[in-house]
């Protein structure tokens, strides 16, 4: 029984976002861990994420958006989702640095074929937050343009759509997701996760707290014919 009802709170939360989402003005997307391709990912797996990125894509192609994610497997990039409106502050693992940071540079994988840093010879690493001597200029200029978008949705009509995201990495989507809503009273949050979807008191007349894993929840929405 508690599962019927949970898959019919999903269905009701679906609704109420795709309402909110046509009226939206602005749209502002997290998305974290449960939408995670491990290196080792079945083919099962990867179609999964893949059709949710394409999914996630049908829901806000025709908004003004913008994308953060703390997932690092690069495979957001590969979407339909506009490169130009996605920061990943966490890196990615597609991407290279070098081991020592001896230059704040990065480079794509296929660029590097040695595997040495060109300037010390230093071994080369993935540039994600995972490195000892993380270089951060591999986002930090979608960071700036971020930065600069979410500074006029204020007393915008603005939907913040959480998915997946947990205490890993709080201070990257959480928590400013939950002050922008704060302080935006035209704002509606709808957050989404299987176990972590709590939302705090200052904002819980505005956010919608979806106990349901989220990439199946975005997935899945087709079906739902809302």
């Amino acid at each position: 029984m508690e599962n019927n009802n949970n898959k019919i709170q999903s269905q009701e939360s679906y609704a109420q976002l795709k309402e909110a989402l046509a009226d939206a003005e602005k749209i502002l997307v997290g998305i974290g861990g449960e939408w995670k391709l491990s290196e080792d990912a079945d083919p099962q797996r990867i179609s999964e994420v893949k059709e949710g990125y394409h999914q996630l894509y049908e829901l806000i192609k025709d908004k003004d958006y913008f994308v953060v994610t703390t997932v690092t497997d690069g495979e957001i990039w590969k979407s339909e989702l506009s490169g130009e409106r996605i920061v990943a502050p966490c890196g990615n693992r597609h991407l290279r640095q070098c081991e020592k940071a001896c230059v704040k540079e990065v480079w794509k994988e296929e660029e590097v074929f040695e595997g040495v840093c060109p300037h010390c010879g230093a071994p080369l690493v993935e540039n994600t937050i995972q490195a000892e001597n993380y270089v951060e200029e591999g986002y930090l200029p979608m960071w700036k343009k971020y930065q600069l978008w979410l500074s006029v949705t204020l007393n915008r009509k603005l939907v913040v759509l959480e998915l997946g995201e947990g205490f890993k990495t709080p201070t990257v989507i959480r928590w400013p997701f939950e002050k922008t809503v704060f302080f935006n009273q035209k704002s509606r949050m709808f957050r989404v996760h299987e176990s972590l979807c709590q939302v705090s008191q200052e904002i819980g007349g505005r956010a919608t707290p979806v106990a349901a894993n989220s990439l199946e929840f975005i997935r899945n929405g087709k079906e739902k014919n809302l």
